[in-house]
């Protein structure tokens, strides 16, 4: 069988990634570690360059920019790093993965998908970066989470407990498809400064300890400031 450099590529990233979210806390983001932000290429309104900025300053050791159904944004923020390691190599730069935020049907209703470390070229992922949400099987939560498997990446449901069915219902039956993780650490309440919201993040702890999953962290930034989530 004949492997692609990228694919080669996304399966070193992913196990990275994995070392990285075993060692993520209720304190990780926002200063270590954010795995969920928005550019202006979704929903967010900050550019891409603006955001890596911001990453620098905070002192981010990794990153991923999870625009919906778009890798506009990760493309630009990738360029811009890649310049500023040959212009200023002495500059602490984070580690940016491949993100994406995919709107997907689970138990009859919509749920968030996360994928991170993908090949961004697989075509398999390609129908999923038109800039709207999939539709038909494609939107299935079964069919993303395979999409994204296949592309060498990992998957995450994101603010499990945002939804109209409970965390308690959705875990297990996004588990049962293979699902990677969960975004355990999340300020659902939108506190400033942020903060993981305290009894969420102990009952997704529990729930992703029995089912086996990752936890995940991210501040969901909309807004200018990657240390607010709007």
């Amino acid at each position: 069988m004949i492997v692609s450099i990228s694919t080669q590529s996304s399966a070193q990233d992913t196990q990275t990634l994995k070392r990285v979210w075993q060692t993520l806390h209720r304190e990780s983001c926002p200063y270590d570690y954010n795995f969920h932000m928005h550019t202006l290429h979704s929903d967010g309104r900050l550019k891409p360059e603006e955001l890596i900025q911001q990453a620098i300053t905070i002192g981010l050791k990794g990153m991923a920019i999870t625009d919906h159904h778009s890798l506009n944004g990760y493309r630009v923020a990738q360029k811009w790093i890649d310049d500023i390691g040959q212009t200023s190599p002495q500059t602490p730069l984070p580690h940016l993965w491949t993100g994406i935020e995919i709107t997907s049907l689970l138990l009859d209703i919509e749920v968030h998908i996360l994928g991170y470390g993908f090949d961004p070229n697989h075509p398999i992922i390609q129908p999923y970066l038109t800039g709207n949400s999939p539709k038909g099987t494609q939107a299935l939560a079964e069919q993303v989470i395979k999409a994204l498997h296949q592309a060498g990446g990992l998957t995450v449901l994101a603010h499990p407990c945002r939804y109209h069915r409970s965390a308690v219902e959705l875990i297990p039956a996004i588990a049962d498809l293979g699902i990677d993780g969960i975004e355990t650490f999340y300020a659902y309440s939108n506190p400033k400064p942020w903060k993981a919201s305290l009894k969420e993040t102990e009952q997704m702890l529990t729930l992703s300890q029995f089912y086996g999953l990752f936890n995940t962290c991210g501040t969901d930034t909309h807004g200018v400031n990657l240390l607010q989530r709007i």
